[in-house]
């Protein structure tokens, strides 16, 4: 969906409850705030973001900054496990490994966590930390 507000809408999903820990958001919170951040990625990158599984692990999204790809996952709440991106970096040894959730902005160990709100800075902060890891 090109617009998450009308995604929202169109769930029957009220404005406060997009942040809420409410058990009957649970199952669509994940889904938009994936479309959210792909809204977000669009128009900062030259191609289309593209998806990565073996089973049982998914990576939301690879993505190409400057000549590297690098595998981003999608978190909805403040705790994050991206079991997924370490079996990733373990077969593919990227660059960095982009996380967004709804913790503090953070470079460690060649993972770069970004809040939510900041997706619209993704290819700056990446191409910065990248810059850092040279």
């Amino acid at each position: 969906m090109h617009d998450v507000g009308l995604l929202r809408r169109m769930a029957g999903i009220q404005p406060a409850q997009a942040l809420a820990d409410n058990r009957l958001y649970v199952e669509l919170k994940g889904s938009i705030t994936e479309n959210y951040v792909r809204q977000s990625l669009m128009p900062q990158l030259e191609t289309v973001p593209r998806y990565w599984a073996e089973r049982p692990y998914e990576v939301d999204f690879l993505v190409q900054v400057e000549n590297e790809i690098l595998p981003v996952e999608v978190k909805s709440s403040r705790a994050v496990r991206a079991t997924s991106l370490q079996k990733y970096a373990e077969r593919h040894n990227p660059a960095l490994r982009i996380c967004f959730s709804r913790q503090n902005l953070q470079l460690r160990d060649g993972l770069l966590n970004i809040p939510l709100y900041l997706a619209d800075e993704t290819q700056r902060l990446a191409s910065e930390a990248l810059a850092l890891g040279r």
